[in-house]
C-alpha cells in the first residue's frame, strides 16, 4: 500500500481521480453565485471581486472535473444501460456547465468584475449554469450511489433500474 493509500484507504477503491475533484466546481460555482447576489444587494465592488475570484476558481476546476470525466470514460466499469441512461445525461449537463462558466467568467472578466449593463441577465445565467450543474450531480450521484461506478467496493447491477 502506498503512503497516499495509507493515508486515504478509500482511494484504493476508486477507478480514477474524477470523484476526487467533483466537488470544487459544485462548491466554487454556488460560492459565486452566492458572492454575486451579495455584490449585488450590498452594492459592493470588494464582493463583486471575490465573487469573480471564486468564480475564475470553478470554471478551472470545472474544467479539471470534466476532463478527468472524460478520459475516464472510456476506462470507468459501466452497464449500456446505466451508461445510456445516467451516464449520457450527466456528461451532457456537465459540458453545459463548463461552457455556461466559460461564458460567464469571460463577461466578467469584461466587465470587470461584475456587468452593470445586463446584470440581472448574468445573474440569470449564473442561475441557470448551477442549476444545470446540481442536475448533472444528480445524475452522477446515482450513478455512485445506486451503482457504485468509479468503485470496486461492491458490484454493480447489471441493469438499469428506475
Amino acid at each position: 500500500m502506498s503512503l497516499l493509500g495509507s493515508l486515504f484507504p478509500g482511494i484504493q477503491h476508486l477507478q480514477n481521480i474524477h470523484p476526487l475533484l467533483v466537488h470544487f466546481p459544485i462548491a466554487y460555482l454556488c460560492g459565486a453565485l452566492l458572492f454575486y447576489g451579495l455584490a449585488w444587494v450590498l452594492k459592493s465592488e470588494s464582493l463583486a471581486y471575490t465573487a469573480f475570484l471564486i468564480l475564475s476558481l470553478g470554471t478551472l476546476a470545472a474544467a479539471a472535473a470534466v476532463a478527468a470525466g472524460l478520459h475516464a470514460e472510456a476506462t470507468v466499469l459501466i452497464s449500456p444501460s446505466v451508461r445510456a441512461h445516467l451516464l449520457e445525461h450527466h456528461e451532457d449537463l456537465m459540458l453545459t456547465t463548463l461552457s455556461l462558466s466559460v461564458v460567464a467568467t469571460a463577461w466578467a472578466a469584461w466587465a470587470r468584475p461584475f456587468p452593470k449593463r445586463g446584470r440581472p441577465l448574468f445573474f440569470l445565467l449564473l442561475l441557470v449554469m448551477v442549476t444545470v450543474m446540481a442536475l448533472g450531480a444528480d445524475f452522477g450521484a446515482r450513478m455512485v450511489y445506486d451503482y457504485n461506478i468509479g468503485g470496486d467496493a461492491c458490484r454493480q447491477p447489471i441493469e438499469f433500474t428506475r
